[in-house]
């Protein structure tokens, strides 16, 4: 049997991309990024910042593992991606979110299929680290969040690691709720895709939903939010409501 962990932590690396863009894989630095939406709700304001409305807010993580948050972006009809990338669907308040919520995480996590469609990068944070969900061990190794030592497998004890460090928990499939309190956070931030969200879903590892609204229209056969999930209810305390552009900025967190 592999040990559950291979090195996980020995190796911490600091990067900063200097490309801003609307693609989730790739991380948002830019000096310009100082970005102003308006708050619709609690307390209606016109000018509020990103920055203030997601950075530093209340976490408090359950006893036995870290808060789990998920950050998403869908069209009006549900859609995730256009030809198989989120980039069209964002804006750069979007951009700007996701920057700011990857940056209160101390671990992101994300599923294999969205980290070579969204050609995945190393984050910006210094010493933060990219768990790459995977049962397979199926993992795009030119990809530059794996080649800049930022990212690590979140696999199963069987699957091939190709060298890359892995934290291993489960047989045939990864054991998520096993694996998440493996790590070395505080606050998780996860990326989905749909299968990686479903999962999450599966085993009550959702604390908090950060959900970017596209004013937008697409049609076609891409995914919702979370697929293969068993069907159940969870429900979500919605915390603001803030727009940019006809992006509607949605901050739930899971009521228990």
């Amino acid at each position: 049997m592999n040990s559950p962990v291979e090195s996980l932590w020995a190796h911490t690396r600091t990067a900063v991309i200097t490309t801003a863009s609307t693609s989730r894989g790739v991380e948002c630095v830019d000096k310009r990024f100082n970005r102003l939406m308006r708050r619709l709700y609690p307390a209606p304001d016109l000018t509020v910042r990103v920055e203030d409305m997601y950075a530093g807010v209340a976490r408090n993580r359950p006893e036995q593992r870290p808060w789990v948050e998920v950050c998403m972006v869908t069209s009006v009809d549900g859609s995730t991606a256009v030809s198989g990338r989120s980039a069209a669907l964002g804006n750069e308040t979007d951009a700007e979110v996701l920057r700011t919520l990857r940056h209160s995480a101390d671990v992101i996590i994300v599923g294999s299929t969205t980290a070579r469609m969204e050609r995945y990068r190393r984050p910006s944070k210094p010493g933060q680290r990219v768990g790459v969900v995977t049962a397979t061990g199926d993992v795009d190794l030119s990809l530059d969040v794996f080649q800049s030592g930022a990212g690590f497998l979140i696999t199963t004890e069987t699957a091939p690691a190709h060298g890359l460090e892995a934290l291993r928990c489960g047989r045939g499939a990864v054991d998520l709720p096993g694996a998440v309190a493996l790590l070395d956070a505080e606050v998780v931030h996860a990326e989905g895709g749909p299968t990686l969200n479903a999962a999450l879903l599966r085993h009550d590892l959702v604390d908090e939903v950060n959900l970017t609204l596209a004013p937008t229209l697409v049609g076609g056969d891409a995914q919702r939010l979370a697929v293969g999930a068993p069907e159940s209810v969870a429900p979500l305390e919605l915390i603001h409501v803030c727009e940019d552009q006809g992006h509607l900025f949605l901050r739930y967190v899971r009521r228990r």
